[in-house]
């Protein structure tokens, strides 16, 4: 049965990504000067709603946003009635990864399907067909995303995404320079280059900038045969070769060591919490001086746990996707997840795992709050492509996870709206809705000011103008 099962879902992968639902309601044309008028709008400053509200956009860009006196309507304008309804930016994913899968067959290091699920096949389906991925973000509200660590065809995706009126936009960094040898790479292409001392530091760097990357991305991981100073000193050496070649700096570094030596470096964006102690003066310091973004990214793991939890007991896990936006093949996968990882965890490496968890946990959320106290921008990012952290409506239990940590919902909007633009270095073009932005908007059924579980409660999706109803943009099947 497993065989027919892995046949089957490999079989169906084509199918249901090229397969399209008929619209609920024809999008407008970016060209045709639309007007949204009546709504709530939540502008992603921070700044007071603004009640009765009118969006008027033409060419895909805004063109006036705000009070009914401040925006008269244009003569022909489409209008679309938002009253009862909230009108924010899209939301802005500025973690993730399209060189995994969201599931088990992306992560052999974590448990090993490459048995029914070849990685070499694995990896070409993610370069052959990424659309399933970049329409579930569309569907969930997400309008843009920063891929921060993959193969080199990850670069691709950001022209053939800004030309899709069904895609996010996407910036990528490509390959992750890496302290630790990771051997999870294809025989002729990489996504991990190893960075074994200074001169291959600066020769990574001088790479991905003549591949145009739009940032570099450094993988910090304590290796056991390497010394602290000698890891720490090959990160600065690729930090002072970006800030050479104009690019910003993003570290992956989850202990406060590691982190302060990122800051040295000059990370301009940390894309997981320190998890091992609680953040002191000095990291917040130095944060502050280099006006580095923070992404706590709080729910990564929750997506292995409940990996290693289904494989232990047998049953599924839970599909959080509310608006049924993630593929029919996707799906699939998480409802076989307990089949596929049977036998793969011991009840006491569980156990162990856990418990080192909740200690994490702990010091992630308590960060967050001392980071948001002192004033350092937080933006939301949720690392997906990993293990049930799925590409698209994993934003939303991350939100939530900052709700629940001590920020308010206003913040967590901002966190995921202008400051994740801000970290993927597009804040002159979106994650706020002012005049001369690209018309990147959602209108939603509820308030997410009041409680940000309220951005599941998606109605339409405007991107660059076009209006998409969420019913329309669902995955096929589902």
């Amino acid at each position: 049965m497993m065989k027919s099962l892995a046949i089957c879902i490999l079989c169906t992968l084509a199918a249901s990504s090229a397969a399209a639902p008929a619209a609920a309601e024809a999008p407008g044309p970016a060209s045709q000067t639309l007007a949204l008028v009546g709504g709530v709008l939540l502008d992603g400053t921070g700044g007071p709603p603004v009640p009765d509200a009118a969006v008027v956009i033409r060419g895909g860009r805004i063109e006036c946003a705000g009070s009914r006196a401040a925006c008269p309507l244009p003569e022909g304008a489409r209008t679309i009635d938002a009253a009862g309804r909230w009108i924010t930016p899209g939301i802005v994913d500025s973690h993730v990864h399209f060189c995994q899968t969201g599931w088990l067959d992306g992560r052999p290091d974590f448990m090993d399907v490459r048995d029914r699920f070849p990685y070499e096949q694995v990896a070409a389906g993610l370069r052959g067909q990424p659309e399933r991925f970049l329409r579930s973000y569309l569907c969930s509200g997400v309008t843009a995303v920063f891929d921060v660590g993959g193969y080199p065809w990850t670069w691709d995706l950001r022209g053939r995404a800004e030309a899709d009126p069904l895609a996010p936009r996407v910036a990528a960094s490509g390959p992750l320079l890496s302290t630790l040898d990771f051997w999870l790479n294809l025989p002729a292409e990489r996504q991990f280059i190893y960075l074994a001392d200074e001169k291959t530091a600066r020769d990574g760097v001088s790479y991905l900038a003549a591949s145009r990357a739009d940032a570099v991305k450094i993988w910090f991981i304590p290796a056991q045969k390497r010394l602290p100073d000698e890891m720490a000193a090959v990160v600065r050496a690729a930090g002072e070769e970006a800030r050479r070649h104009g690019l910003p700096l993003i570290v992956h570094a989850t202990g406060l060591q590691e982190a302060k030596e990122a800051l040295r470096a000059g990370a301009r964006l940390l894309v997981h919490s320190v998890e091992d102690a609680p953040v002191d003066e000095e990291f917040l310091a130095a944060a502050r001086a280099n006006r580095t973004i923070y992404c706590p990214t709080l729910t990564v793991r929750d997506g292995y746990m409940a990996a290693s939890e289904a494989a232990l007991s047998g049953n599924a896990p839970a599909l959080d996707d509310p608006n049924h936006c993630v593929d029919r093949v996707t799906a699939e996968h998480v409802a076989a997840t307990a089949a596929f990882g049977s036998g793969k965890l011991d009840p006491e490496a569980l156990a162990s795992r856990r418990a080192a968890y909740a200690t994490r946990k702990t010091h992630q959320t308590e960060n967050l709050m001392r980071v948001v106290k002192a004033g350092i921008p937080v933006a939301m990012g949720t690392d997906a492509g990993n293990p049930l952290t799925l590409h698209g409506p994993s934003v939303y239990a991350e939100m939530e996870a900052m709700q629940a940590a001590g920020m308010t919902p206003m913040q967590v909007l901002v966190a995921s709206t202008r400051t994740a633009a801000e970290a993927m270095g597009r804040a002159k073009d979106f994650g706020t809705i002012e005049k001369g932005k690209l018309a990147d908007l959602l209108l939603l059924e509820a308030d997410p000011a009041a409680d940000i579980r309220n951005m599941r409660r998606l109605r339409t999706v405007v991107r660059g103008g076009e209006v998409h109803p969420v019913e329309a943009l669902r995955a096929p099947g589902r």
